[in-house]
């Protein structure tokens, strides 16, 4: 019981800390409404010790199947902290934000070509947007997308070459997909492979579909909002992590839906052994 209180009590203090990086280390003047932020911290990090320090849960999924959240968690703190440094280089440079200002730059310029995420970043501006502002929302998208990229990929060989999750034990459904229903009717396999498709192709759309609802929007909600760099650093995190962390789940759905399937054939098998006999 300690173990699994201070363990959630050290992950809701890592949810408070990346919800307040960009605060933190971008320069006072860029800052907005830090009580605010201080306030979701909290929040944030008090739902988090909630989930994880309770026996039974509620809403989390993949909870007890590492290192699934880790990753996400990783990834979206990586896009805010690469995200912040970038946003600060233009303000208070230093070394290291101008290193990675220039790889972030560089990328933009490799991902640029026709009908790419990134490049639907940039025509999402309006052609009033400084330029200045409109490189600097491409290299966020480049890195950014990046970084969910590698994210999808490390999670995939996570599957294939390091048996997720039964490297880590035996696999709870109830546990780790608390909102899946296995009694709600139909065929258990059949829903899970349904669901994973349905993240995957909705994950693998949203890069390309966010950023043409946003030009669609403009009269609503103005791009040019990206020029203050705590909306830069959340917005193109929102706009990356959100497709990888649902293609991540759309292969974890799948991954479920294969090992429930052996099973079965592995108890089938079994039967029909045991009639032979």
């Amino acid at each position: 019981m300690i173990t699994r209180i201070s363990g959630a009590a050290i992950r809701g203090v890592f949810i408070a800390l990346l919800i307040a990086m960009p605060s933190l280390l971008l320069p006072v003047a860029a800052t907005k409404s830090p009580e605010v932020i201080a306030l979701l911290a909290i929040l944030a990090a008090g739902l988090t010790f909630a989930e994880y320090s309770s026996n039974y849960p509620s809403f989390m999924e993949f909870r007890d199947a590492p290192p699934l959240n880790r990753m996400r968690f990783v990834a979206l703190s990586l896009m805010v902290l690469s995200l912040s440094l970038l946003a600060r280089h233009p303000l208070e440079g230093t070394a290291l934000t101008g290193l990675l200002s220039g790889l972030a730059y560089g990328l933009a310029g490799v991902l640029d070509f026709p009908f790419s995420p990134v490049q639907l970043t940039g025509l999402m501006m309006p052609a009033h947007a400084p330029a200045p502002l409109l490189a600097q929302v491409m290299a966020a998208a480049a890195l950014a997308f990046v970084i969910a990229f590698l994210a999808v990929a490390s999670f995939f060989i996570a599957i294939r070459w390091q048996n997720w999750p039964l490297g880590n034990g035996p696999f709870n459904v109830w546990t780790n997909l608390p909102l899946f229903d296995p009694t709600a009717g139909g065929d258990v396999v059949q829903r899970l492979q349904r669901d994973a498709r349905i993240n995957i192709i909705a994950g693998v759309l949203l890069p390309f579909g966010l950023p043409a609802a946003a030009k669609m929007l403009s009269g609503i909600a103005d791009p040019t909002l990206l020029s203050s760099p705590q909306t830069l650093v959340w917005v193109m995190s929102f706009w990356a992590f959100l497709p990888a962390s649902m293609i991540m789940r759309g292969l974890a759905m799948q991954r479920i839906a294969e090992l429930i399937t052996f099973k079965r054939r592995a108890a089938y098998a079994d039967a029909e052994a045991l009639q032979i006999a």
